[in-house]
């Protein structure tokens, strides 16, 4: 990874029972995985002509499931431990220390994510210092910076429609400028499912 621009896609090891465990609810947990499996390889698709790509994947010993969803000159590294926030702050601060000057984090639940909404994440690191991608559900699927902020992934209610709004007010309170992107839909429940294959 020599230029500045990074992408950074979080992704789970594709086993039933610990992928979509809320669409498993409903379909059942290999159903569940196949939709995953499905959603990971229109993203990975979509981003590929991308330089300086990392999957950062979870649980940490899942690295030879995941060969399949490389592309030359991709790396993979494991998140490590911790919740989310303590996942993402880690990232950052290694991406950065690798020599990065922006850095954009993507999950693997939104399969609608472009290259022109990465590109749009990197442009605005312009003049802001956050870029966040609001979800639908009250979350966000991209998270982007051009310096660690900590500050931002620290007591944060995870797993809660309160999470884009307690950043919003962590970074602001921080005096850090936030620009948002477009909303987009995560895939979480049948409803989202349908809704991602009647577009896929």
């Amino acid at each position: 990874m020599q230029e500045s621009r990074w992408l950074i896609i979080f992704v789970k090891a594709p086993r039933p029972g610990w992928v979509k465990t809320r669409l498993a609810e409903s379909l059942g947990p290999d159903a569940a995985c196949d939709a995953y499996k499905r959603m990971v390889k229109r993203l990975l698709r979509e981003v590929e002509a991308l330089p300086n790509v990392q999957l950062r994947f979870s649980p940490d010993d899942a690295e030879s499931e995941l060969g399949r969803w490389l592309r030359p000159g991709w790396t993979i590294l494991p998140q490590g431990g911790g919740d989310l926030g303590a996942r993402l702050s880690r990232t950052f601060a290694e991406s950065f220390a690798a020599g990065a000057a922006r850095v954009a984090i993507i999950g693997s639940d939104c399969p609608f994510i472009s290259v022109d909404d990465i590109e749009q994440a990197w442009s605005a690191l312009n003049d802001h210092d956050v870029v966040l991608g609001p979800a639908h559900d009250g979350g966000y699927w991209l998270v982007a910076l051009r310096a660690p902020a900590p500050v931002i992934f620290e007591d944060i209610p995870w797993s809660t429609g309160r999470v884009l709004n307690v950043t919003l007010s962590r970074a602001r309170e921080s005096g850090l400028r936030v620009h948002l992107l477009r909303e987009l839909r995560d895939v979480d429940t049948v409803e989202d499912l349908r809704f991602f294959v009647e577009r896929e």
